[in-house]
């Protein structure tokens, strides 16, 4: 199965929503997509929705490390929500929850940002 990504916004919040699995294959063109929504779009923060991420290898980790350098660089918030228990596992043994907020569901990350939480397209 191969990655399928979609970019919302919602305010200052660039949403990004992962389905499938993101290995090494897909990273360069999650990181080169990921990068393109952010310098085009005006955006200060991202959520992750994780919920359909079946699979993440130490690529994908890379790749989500890299944005999150890149949001926290200009004194923004980078949050992940709604992660498979597949996908947890392994932010749970490389510990990047040691320094990304994990929250339930998108409108708890919305919330936490201060953006009213309404449906997204």
């Amino acid at each position: 199965m191969s990655l399928q990504v979609n970019f919302a916004v919602r305010e200052n919040v660039l949403l990004v929503r992962l389905n499938g699995e993101l290995d090494h294959h897909e990273a360069t063109t999650l990181r080169e997509a990921w990068q393109k929504e952010l310098a085009n779009n005006g955006v200060e923060h991202v959520i992750v929705n994780l919920q359909k991420l079946s699979f993440m290898d130490s690529s994908g980790l890379g790749v989500m490390l890299g944005r999150y350098k890149e949001v926290q660089a200009k004194g923004n918030e980078m949050v992940l929500c709604s992660i498979s228990p597949e996908v947890r596992r392994l932010f749970d043994m490389s510990g990047m929850f040691k320094i990304m907020k994990l929250v339930d569901d998108e409108a708890s990350a919305l919330e936490m940002l201060g953006v009213a939480s309404c449906e997204m397209k």
